[in-house]
């Protein structure tokens, strides 16, 4: 693990210790008075604000107590009624905010340090969004304590046919029988949510919906167009239409972009996007808009090398950035009007999607392109609430929305007894200023506590991704589709 300091992981063991073993008294409570008494083996955050975000309003609680005892919250009270002396770890937040920890449901992870990032900005779950071997044995590493990380999620290689949108890391399915034996061979791999894209042809796509469907797996990503022909989308509509979509039990549609390219055939037409996010609300379908992935690109075209080598680009993988070098030059060179237009419609279309209930999760596409691990997040957040939700609404997005959709409502996405103990300390207020969110005062992980020191360890940890493990993981990935 050479992206961690001595400090966590002897942190890290010491708690995966106590947590097996029992060996010291765990939480006791006491009836004289209603106060809980916090047992040897805890951890007692005292004094904090704690925002809630699982209703329509912030539900604000000051004065407040966290106590956990392992990887979970075994109690949250009034400070006055938490006795804390017995405590293993006892953090004063002196009025502090904490909120459950940010998840980030769309980012491309190609070597281990780059986890390290996520966590340094409050961020405890990832969801990978393009499958390779090692993230299935780094998903078994970080579950076991052996790796210091967010949670991690991850969907199988990307499916998807020969065309217009196809990139070298696809798994290509032409026929019912291709989608079919890759359906299964990912299932066999390990993994349990596919991911499909844009040319997929209709025959594929259907088998993989079928396939999917009976071997209990998700499906997530781009919605499928079919074989795209001479004049689509602007003379005639796309051989899959967008609306045949929205039945087919998407557990989230990936970039707004895609929405208006596919559904409104790349128009900017209010009236229009209003009826679609109609339709998607009605399906109860949600939406991960990912702003900042096109908005890095309309940065990229007007601030020139000043965006390009930006602070904070020292997270990004250089194996990465070598193999992406041709594309930065490209959006380099494109006119920043027509892609700040698009920009802005897409915050528009985005508004919308909110006003008309579709239920919106943050993600970042960080890991690809100029998107920064971690901070790439709260950029996000930050376009949100440009684009016209309220903070609160934007800070939902990465914390009980995706509880929602991912249907862990009950032991994730908020601070209450028998939750998980995942959680963010900022020394600020994110609902006033959710620029802030960019740094925590300390962050909790699975009942794990890293403290400032620590996350800025993290943080420098980050810049560190090995440009020969990462080229090993994707020849590694690219080999494994052809056995998929």
């Amino acid at each position: 693990m050479k992206y961690q300091s001595n400090r966590i992981f002897d942190d890290a063991l010491k708690a995966s210790i106590i947590s097996v073993c029992s060996l010291i008294a765990v939480v006791a409570c006491s009836n004289k008075n209603d106060m809980f008494v916090a047992g040897e083996a805890t951890t007692v955050f005292e004094n904090v604000r704690i925002v809630h975000f699982y209703d329509d309003i912030p539900n604000i609680q000051t004065g407040m107590s966290i106590v956990v005892d392992g990887s979970k919250i075994v109690s949250v009270g009034a400070r006055d009624k938490v006795i804390a002396e017995k405590a293993a770890n006892i953090i004063d937040a002196g009025g502090m905010t904490v909120i459950p920890g940010l998840t980030d449901m769309h980012v491309h992870i190609w070597d281990e340090a780059e986890l390290a990032s996520y966590l340094s900005y409050g961020i405890t779950t990832v969801r990978n969004a393009s499958g390779m071997p090692f993230h299935l044995i780094l998903k078994e590493q970080i579950d076991a304590g052996e790796k210091v990380g967010p949670r991690l999620l991850t969907t199988g290689p990307i499916l998807n046919s020969d065309g217009p949108n196809v990139q070298l890391n696809h798994q290509i399915v032409e026929t019912s029988e291709d989608a079919i034996k890759a359906v299964r061979g990912q299932y066999e791999t390990g993994y349990r949510d596919l991911k499909v894209y844009s040319n997929l042809k209709r025959k594929a796509y259907d088998a993989i919906r079928s396939e999917a469907s009976a071997l209990g797996m998700t499906i997530m990503g781009h919605t499928p167009e079919g074989v795209r022909t001479e004049g689509m989308p602007a003379e005639k509509p796309f051989d899959i239409p967008f609306e045949d979509i929205l039945d087919d039990g998407f557990t989230t549609i990936e970039h707004v972009e895609s929405i208006v390219w596919h559904a409104l055939r790349d128009r900017h037409d209010e009236e229009a996007a209003r009826a679609v996010a109609i339709k998607i609300a009605d399906a109860g379908v949600a939406v991960t808009p990912t702003l900042v992935a096109h908005y890095n690109l309309y940065r990229a075209a007007k601030e020139k090398d000043n965006f390009i080598n930006r602070a904070g680009t020292e997270l990004l993988n250089p194996f990465i950035r070598e193999t992406e070098y041709d594309v930065v030059e490209f959006w380099r060179s494109q006119s920043p009007k027509s892609v700040g237009d698009n920009a802005i419609f897409y915050q528009r279309m985005t508004d919308i999607l909110n006003e008309e209930d579709v239920l919106l999760v943050a993600g970042s596409d960080a890991g690809i392109f100029l998107n920064i691990p971690g901070e790439s997040l709260i950029d996000e957040l930050n376009l949100l609430v440009d684009a016209g939700l309220t903070p609160f609404e934007a800070l939902q997005t990465a914390t009980f929305n995706v509880a929602k959709v991912l249907r862990e409502e009950d032991r994730r996405g908020r601070i209450a007894t028998g939750y998980k103990a995942d959680l963010a300390l900022y020394d600020c207020d994110p609902l006033a200023d959710i620029d802030c969110l960019k740094e925590p005062s300390g962050v909790m992980r699975n009942g794990i506590w890293y403290d400032e020191g620590d996350l800025i360890a993290l943080r420098e940890a980050g810049k560190n991704p090995s440009y020969d493990r990462t080229q090993h993981n994707a020849m590694a990935g690219l080999a494994a589709q052809s056995l998929q």
